[in-house]
């Protein structure tokens, strides 16, 4: 296998996530080391501070966040080279910290960034890389600079910190509610998936089951009238045989756009599987529910299509009318599926009634003449 093949480059998805969650880091960083800037001013100002620090702290605080944003944005692994990022703002966070002298109130506002920083970017698992990052990071400082302790806090630095202490935070709450947000948004994304056919959009055979199973307790507890109906287009085989998959897909795409259009929003239509559907009719008799498929029949048979302007659509339509003698909404789908079973058997193109006694009801043609 040529060794173009081996090579494999991450998916989209996974670039498109990485890049989402580089500029939420990027954000964060940039406010973050913004306002950590200041406070760590705040305690330099008015002493003897090497100009080497001050450039260092200038270059860390106001470049390093673009230029770490440009390197993960081009990286093959997002995650992996901001995770490393990450680690490395714990080394230079120690760093800083070892060059205020420990001053008690940056010193503790820095480490708690860094932990949050460290938890939002890896979770548990980079705390104690992000501790020890920090502690090489006060070591270096120690060994270039020595180590000093001086834990008084005068109202310079103070008001230094107060940036650091009201600005980061609020970042991070804003982060964390947008993250919320999308989180919300995907769910709802995702049990729409769960609940729809991806082909028709209509509702799949297993979210339909359930509302089958909610429709027949409804009607035994407070006795409204409900129809359940089944559908079943005419020689779809031939059809997919004959002009191919891709106009058979057409076909149950238009079926099911000419089901919504037709139907109430309280009626719920669903695709039972291949080239049968399914519909639950409250508050309808079967012979109201009749007339409501006669319309759809008539709108299905004026479909045409491009590819094949010769081809006609019919259906067989079976509707069972709820009755209190069914044990489950399983023997109601059953009757359902009798009364789609003598559509065919009558020929096709029409619709079967099965009554409350369990007989056939006379049969009324889905397309009528106009």
């Amino acid at each position: 296998m040529p060794s173009s093949f081996r090579m494999q480059s991450p998916s989209t998805p996974d670039r498109v996530a990485g890049r989402s969650f580089i500029r939420r880091v990027w954000l964060t960083r940039a406010l973050g080391l913004g306002v950590g800037s200041v406070a760590v001013a705040g305690v330099w100002w008015g002493r003897d501070t090497p100009i080497g620090l001050w450039a260092l702290l200038a270059v860390y605080c106001y470049l390093w966040p673009l230029l770490a944003y440009r390197i993960a944005l081009h990286a093959a692994k997002p995650f992996a080279v901001e995770r490393r990022h990450v680690l490395f703002d714990s080394f230079m966070g120690g760093f800083l910290i070892a060059a205020i002298d420990f001053n008690l109130l940056p010193a503790v506002m820095l480490l708690s960034m860094l932990a949050m920083n460290n938890t939002a970017a890896g979770g548990a698992r980079l705390v104690l890389p992000g501790l020890l990052c920090q502690l090489l990071g006060m070591g270096l400082f120690g060994v270039l600079l020595g180590l000093r302790f001086d834990p008084q806090i005068t109202q310079q630095i103070v008001y230094a910190s107060l940036p650091m202490l009201v600005i980061h935070p609020m970042t991070v709450g804003l982060v964390l509610y947008r993250l919320a947000m999308q989180l919300g948004e995907h769910k709802k994304a995702l049990r729409a998936l769960s609940r729809t056919d991806a082909l028709t959009g209509l509702l799949n055979r297993g979210y339909w089951s359930e509302c089958l199973e909610w429709s027949f307790q409804l009607s035994r507890r407070d006795g409204p009238p409900a129809c359940l109906v089944l559908i079943d287009v005419d020689h779809f085989k031939t059809a997919n045989d004959n002009h191919g998959h891709l106009l058979g897909d057409e076909v149950l795409r238009q079926l099911a756009h000419t089901l919504r259009a037709g139907l109430r929003a309280a009626d719920l239509v669903g695709r039972y599987g291949g080239d049968e559907f399914c519909i639950l009719l409250p508050q309808t008799t079967p012979e109201q529910a009749s007339k409501v498929l006669e319309r759809l029949g008539r709108a299905v048979s004026t479909r045409r299509f491009a590819e094949a302007p010769q081809l006609r659509i019919s259906l067989s339509i079976g509707v069972a009318g709820f009755s209190a003698v069914l044990d489950d909404s399983t023997a109601w789908l059953k009757v359902a599926d009798q009364a789609l079973y003598e559509a065919k058997r009558r020929g096709r193109d029409c619709i079967v009634l099965i009554a409350e006694d369990g007989s056939f009801a006379p049969p009324v043609e889905a397309v009528v003449p106009a």
